[in-house]
C-alpha cells in the first residue's frame, strides 16, 4: 500500500488524475490547486463545469481550514466522520472557484489509503465514473468508463458500491441532499 499512496502521490503533484479506493466506491481524484488536473476531472468524466466537485481531506482537524463550520456540522463530524458522509459547508476562499463557488462538499472517508493521499495532496472527490454512469465499485468498472484518460488506477478489489449520504448544513439546518449508506433516520437521531 505505502508504494501505492507514494505513485499516486508523485502523479497528483503532476497533474496527473489518479483513481482511488474509499470507503464507498472507486473515487476520482486531481490535486484541486491545480486548475489544470481539475479541468481534466470535469473533460474526462463529461461532467458539467457548472456542478461543485467535494475535496477529500485526510482528518476532521482540517475542515476548518476548507470551509466554515456551525454547531449542527460539528455535530453530524463528530458522529459520522470518519465515514461514508459529504457534508455540504460555506466554503472558504481557499479553495479554487472550479471545484466549488460558495459551498463545498467535504469528505474524509473511513479509508485509510484515501486519507493518506488527502494527506498529502488536497484531492477533488468525486466517483470514478462518466457523469450519469454506472458506479464504479471496481477498478474494471472505472476503467471502462474513463480509459486511458487516468494515469494511475489503485486495484483496491470491490468497494461496498453505496454511494455517500451527502447532507447541506451550510446553513445550520440538515437537508440531506442524496441518501446512502448512512440513512437519515441515523443522522436525525444523533443530533
Amino acid at each position: 500500500m505505502r508504494s501505492d499512496v507514494e505513485k499516486a502521490v508523485r502523479l497528483l503533484k503532476k497533474g496527473e488524475l489518479v483513481v482511488y479506493p474509499t470507503d464507498t466506491l472507486y473515487g476520482l481524484g486531481a490535486d484541486i490547486f491545480n486548475e489544470g488536473a481539475v479541468k481534466k476531472v470535469y473533460e474526462v468524466k463529461k461532467r458539467p463545469f457548472s456542478m461543485p466537485l467535494s475535496i477529500m481531506l485526510s482528518s476532521v482537524d482540517e475542515i476548518k481550514d476548507f470551509a466554515f463550520l456551525n454547531p449542527v456540522a460539528e455535530k453530524i463530524i463528530n458522529a459520522f466522520m470518519p465515514g461514508a458522509i459529504t457534508l455540504i459547508l460555506k466554503k472558504r476562499s481557499i479553495i479554487p472557484d472550479i471545484i466549488a463557488r460558495d459551498k463545498v462538499g467535504i469528505r474524509i472517508a473511513d479509508c485509510e489509503v484515501a486519507r493518506r493521499i488527502a494527506k498529502e495532496v488536497k484531492i477533488t472527490a468525486t466517483s470514478a465514473n462518466l457523469h450519469g454512469g454506472k458506479e464504479p465499485c471496481s477498478i474494471e468498472e472505472a476503467r471502462k468508463q474513463l480509459g486511458d484518460k487516468v494515469t494511475f488506477y489503485m486495484d483496491y478489489g470491490k468497494m461496498p458500491c453505496i454511494p455517500s449520504t451527502i447532507v447541506d448544513v451550510s446553513d445550520g439546518e440538515i437537508s440531506i441532499l442524496r441518501e446512502g449508506k448512512i440513512r437519515s433516520e441515523e443522522i436525525y437521531g444523533r443530533i
